[in-house]
């Protein structure tokens, strides 16, 4: 608290005001395990440019800071075009909070609209909202929907979905009453003939945990009445049919790739679309474009159906706002691609996944764990303690998925890899010589 511009008497003013003697005493809720997790930087008073450099020197202890990012599993090391900076930063934009009023808010509903159009574009759908908070909580929250509309409480999900997806999932059903019965894979993929009868929705991720694209054809048909929720990694629709060709009902994934930093974890983009008959039941906000009483084009909010606009039991949802910042810089993001340019981007993605992956696969020893196709993520399956080849990349600034996070599905004695359009041939195959040294 020492930079927030309040005297001693003031503070002791507000905690006397509310019946404590001491900030500890004001915080005595909070478990000492969490307190001895995040201990202040011990800063003593100093200047701005002080502060600034302090900072400055601390982040560059940061090992990410220079590292070559292989990381995946739903986060991506991707190029952000200046134009994205440029945009999101103007003050109009960065400063706004929620256009509720349309007559001062254009610029903002105009964008949103945009996005909206562009992310119904992207996944073969008719409606999208305007964002959510981040893919986990837009997938459980598409989960939700499917038992409003067949009146269903319990979903299928696929084995393969990212570990956080399911953490968040579950605990959005284990508070909602929802059960989830779990689909097994066969060789990295979901394994939909052993998608159980009578559940309101079937859940699978494309490209799934292990980078394994599914194919969707014919899943809807098989599922009977129960709606078909895919998750996308979002770059791979640039040269993989939209879900919604394959007539899924709800199309879910995490934006960050479109224009976000990694940010050790966030802001994040929740992507959320959908049929137009479930209009109704979709959550979060919807901006329409309308004409003013001049003829004029206009921008305004058509469908609100959260529970700070509507009545708390008739609320589809109870998520409090969209991350509109996020999503301006996804739409700004595609408009610098353009469709040409994001197949050009997801095709770079695909080609050098693969490139690196055949070079990996043909070490002593090592192999592809899966054989089905795969976008720009892999699996490789090494003949030594993989946590020591993590380690050993790590020293040379090189960092890769911890490989207890594959262990989680079942899968020892093996490595992933995420592979961008921002790693060279240079980074590559420094990373097969590497492992080639270390086997």
């Amino acid at each position: 608290m020492r930079y927030i511009p309040n005297t001693d008497a003031d503070r002791k003013a507000m905690l006397a005001a509310i019946g404590r003697s001491s900030i500890e005493e004001l915080f005595a809720d909070i478990p000492q395990v969490v307190k001895d997790r995040f201990q202040p930087l011990g800063l003593s008073p100093k200047s701005e440019m002080e502060v600034r450099t302090e900072f400055d020197s601390l982040a560059q202890e940061n090992e990410a800071a220079n590292a070559i990012s292989f990381l995946g599993g739903g986060i991506y090391d991707h190029y952000i075009p200046s134009v994205v900076q440029h945009i999101t930063s103007r003050s109009e934009f960065y400063t706004a909070y929620t256009p509720y009023q349309p007559e001062i808010a254009q610029g903002t509903l105009t964008a949103m609209f945009e996005f909206q159009t562009l992310l119904c574009e992207l996944t073969g759908m008719e409606v999208a909202n305007s964002s959510m908070y981040d893919g986990g909580t837009a997938l459980a929250e598409a989960a939700m929907m499917a038992t409003r509309v067949g009146g269903i409480r319990k979903i299928a999900v696929s084995r393969a979905l990212f570990a956080h997806y399911r953490r968040v999932l579950d605990s959005y059903c284990w508070a909602s009453g929802i059960e989830i019965t779990e689909i097994p894979t066969i060789d990295g993929h979901c394994d939909f003939s052993r998608v159980p009868s009578g559940v309101s929705s079937v859940i699978v991720q494309s490209p799934n945990a292990f980078g394994v694209i599914e194919d969707l054809a014919g899943v809807k048909e098989a599922i009977g009445d129960g709606l078909l929720i895919v998750a996308v990694n979002p770059v791979s629709l640039g040269i993989v049919a939209p879900p919604g060709q394959s007539g899924a009902d709800i199309v879910t994934g995490e934006g960050q790739p479109f224009g976000l930093p990694a940010s050790f974890g966030g802001p994040l983009l929740g992507l959320f679309a959908t049929r137009k008959a479930y209009l109704r039941h979709m959550p979060g906000r919807l901006v329409g474009q309308t004409i003013d009483a001049d003829g004029n084009i206009g921008y305004t909010m058509a469908a609100q159906t959260r529970e700070q606009h509507i009545r708390r039991q008739k609320a589809t949802s109870n998520i409090c706002t969209n991350v509109q910042l996020c999503a301006l810089a996804a739409t700004v993001y595609l408009a610098s691609l353009g469709g040409n340019g994001l197949r050009d981007l997801a095709v770079l993605n695909l080609e050098k996944a693969h490139y690196m992956a055949d070079r990996l696969s043909a070490l002593p020893g090592c192999s592809l764990k899966f054989t089905a196709p795969f976008f720009n993520e892999f699996v490789l399956s090494v003949p030594s303690d993989p946590q020591k080849i993590r380690a050993g990349l790590r020293e040379e600034g090189i960092l890769v998925d911890d490989p207890a996070h594959l262990e989680t599905f079942g899968i020892t004695g093996a490595l992933s890899f995420a592979v961008t359009e921002r790693r060279s041939r240079y980074d590559l195959d420094l990373v097969v010589d590497l492992v080639g040294r270390m086997l």
